[in-house]
């Protein structure tokens, strides 16, 4: 993503300047297309780096955008205006970095902006899915039921997310806190063994000949060890960053054994739900596709609704280019095939999502089951191994003097 700056002239002749973050110029045009704006001019912020923030979108936590959202409905339901809804919130929001955004947004709404055009300025705090929503809501007159619609569909998605990284998080404590017992014991411990060996003499058992080779070389190469180690990070980083490598590794994410189902089954989850929102609030099935492909968060996914698009407006099905994918369970496209020929398809797409999101609920609870005790059996692997390889020559000795 980079920087861009512009000069546009609306209807009524009147210059305006700007700044957006999208991934090409041509973005930035259909966008302020999209707004009905003329453009002037349009050309990369100078010293600008690829993805900083070109608004105070950053620092934005969705729960804010949520309860911005909740209060936003309340207030317009109450008949307040737009404007003077808005800057309600912004005497009540502590964010800096969100008081700032909504000051920008109302003083473009006074000034003739749309709203959801305003917002379409600041997509680190209000990305595609959340401006077209507002902008669906604008055209048909019922902001207030779809600023609605659009919380709770946040709410869902982000009690999805907590509830997986719940999950992951007592394995990623627990194998941590492990890994780094077993390098204080290598480095620190092993070494004071070593020299209580050294002056017994003798020939030592192999498993702790193994180990003290292991803490010897972990002690002289320490340094070189942790810089391996950051390099394979970054590494692994920078690869997921291209586009071909965020491929391969969300193709590795949803085929991997036991995590893979899960992942999977998240993004059916997310899919469904999100352009099952979007429907139902009336954006049109091509800029939907748009919408859930660039959210969908997995590359897999994304191709596939990305190359299900021009299908579509070549008059296909959704369904039949989403089967030649190989990407959706055959359940998945057999029920969006069902929507489509009976009329239904948001219907059916949010009781996938159900579904969907009820087997993820499930799976996280037997994986959670599952792993508890896999960690104690790498608990007692490592730890007991280093422990039994320290005392073996302390019992061949007790031995030897029976």
């Amino acid at each position: 993503m980079a920087v861009f700056e512009y000069t546009i002239k609306d209807k009524a002749g009147k210059i305006s300047r700007g700044t957006v973050e999208e991934a090409s110029a041509d973005k930035v045009r259909e966008l302020l297309h999209n707004q009905g704006c003329l453009i002037v001019s349009i050309k990369p912020r100078k010293g600008a780096a690829a993805g900083k923030s070109f608004s105070f979108g950053g620092g934005v936590k969705p729960d804010e955008v949520v309860l911005f959202s909740r209060q936003l409905t309340t207030l317009i339901e109450s008949g307040i205006p737009l404007v003077q809804a808005m800057e309600i919130l912004n005497e009540q929001t502590k964010n800096p970095g969100l008081k700032k955004i909504l000051d920008t947004v109302s003083s473009d709404i006074r000034e003739g902006s749309a709203f959801n055009a305003a917002l379409g300025k600041h997509r680190k705090a209000f990305n595609d899915f959340y401006v077209s929503m507002v902008k669906a809501g604008e055209t048909s007159g019922k902001l207030a039921d779809i600023l609605n619609r659009v919380s709770s569909y946040m709410e869902e998605t982000l009690a999805l997310q907590r509830k997986i990284k719940a999950s992951m998080m007592y394995p990623t404590v627990v194998v941590s806190m492990a890994m780094l017992i077993t390098a204080f014991l290598i480095i620190k411990v092993v070494p004071t063994f070593k020299c209580i060996f050294d002056s017994m003499g003798g020939t030592l058992p192999v498993p702790t000949q193994i180990l003290l080779g292991i803490s010897d070389f972990a002690r002289a190469n320490f340094l070189l060890i942790v810089v391996i180690i950051a390099g394979l990070v970054f590494g692994l980083k920078y690869v997921i960053s291209t586009p071909a490598g965020r491929r391969k590794f969300d193709k590795m994410l949803l085929t991997m054994p036991v995590f893979g189902p899960l992942f999977s089954k998240v993004a059916v989850a997310k899919f469904c739900r999100t352009f099952s929102t979007l429907v139902t609030s009336g954006v049109p099935i091509l800029s939907a596709l748009d919408i859930v492909g660039s959210t969908s968060g997995n590359k897999v996914i994304e191709e596939a609704v990305v190359s299900a698009k021009k299908f579509v407006q070549e008059g296909e099905s959704i369904s039949a280019p989403l089967d030649r994918s190989k990407a959706f369970p055959p359940m998945v496209i057999r029920m969006i095939s069902v929507g489509e020929k009976t009329g239904k398809l948001q219907e059916m797409l949010s009781k996938i999502a159900v579904f969907y999101e009820a087997e993820v609920n499930t799976a996280v609870e037997g994986l959670t089951s599952m792993i508890e005790p896999l960690i104690i059996g790498f608990l007692g692997i490592v730890i007991g191994g280093i422990v039994i390889a320290l005392f073996l020559p302390i019992l061949q000795i007790t031995q030897m003097m029976h």
